[in-house]
């Protein structure tokens, strides 16, 4: 999860800002109004990966579209965040933007929250919000307590544990995942 750093600008001073030379080299999120640089974690990462890795293969076989991993961001309802993964149609995007943030929000983002604190935890909230403005399904991911949350615009939010299959719902129509896969020792 992302690391707050306590500067406040427009989005459009962060989208300047973000493509100075400098910030070349690391990963920021805009959320609320406030830069969040995404550190590296290694087991955040992983837990990415074995999502990126079964999406992204269903996607491919399926011709779906595409998926990106966490250095791929997005314009969500005028913030600006990086899902560990994501999942575009090509209905909806033929071909993904390749320089700064996507214009096209995903239809589904992959959160992994870890380690959870109060600020991720907030930041999260943030997100959530402004992902079901922009017709977003996202799974957050809680490799701690081995639990998949999935939210849905207008619809009550759907935990699953280790025991629990994943299915794609209509974002992903015949997809499922055996969450006792990611969460393996």
């Amino acid at each position: 999860m992302a690391l707050q750093a306590h500067t406040r600008m427009t989005v459009e001073e962060f989208d300047r800002w973000v493509e100075q030379p400098e910030q070349a080299d690391k990963l920021f999120e805009y959320i609320g109004g406030e830069i969040v640089e995404v550190p590296a974690n290694a087991q955040a990462s992983q837990y990415s990966m074995r999502f990126n890795m079964r999406v992204g293969l269903f996607v491919e076989t399926q011709d779906l579209g595409h998926v990106t991993g966490e250095a791929g961001g997005y314009m969500i309802d005028g913030e600006r965040y990086a899902p560990d993964v994501a999942f575009v149609s090509t209905a909806r995007q033929a071909e993904l933007d390749d320089r700064g943030y996507n214009q096209v929000p995903p239809d589904l983002a992959v959160e992994v929250d870890y380690p959870t604190t109060p600020k991720s935890t907030r930041d999260l909230q943030i997100k959530l919000w402004h992902y079901h403005q922009a017709g977003t399904v996202v799974w957050v991911v809680y490799p701690e307590d081995k639990t998949v949350v999935v939210h849905v615009a207008g619809q009550m939010p759907r935990i699953f544990s280790i025991n629990d299959t994943l299915d794609g719902g209509t974002v992903l129509p015949g997809f499922t995942l055996a969450l006792k896969d990611i969460f393996r020792e």
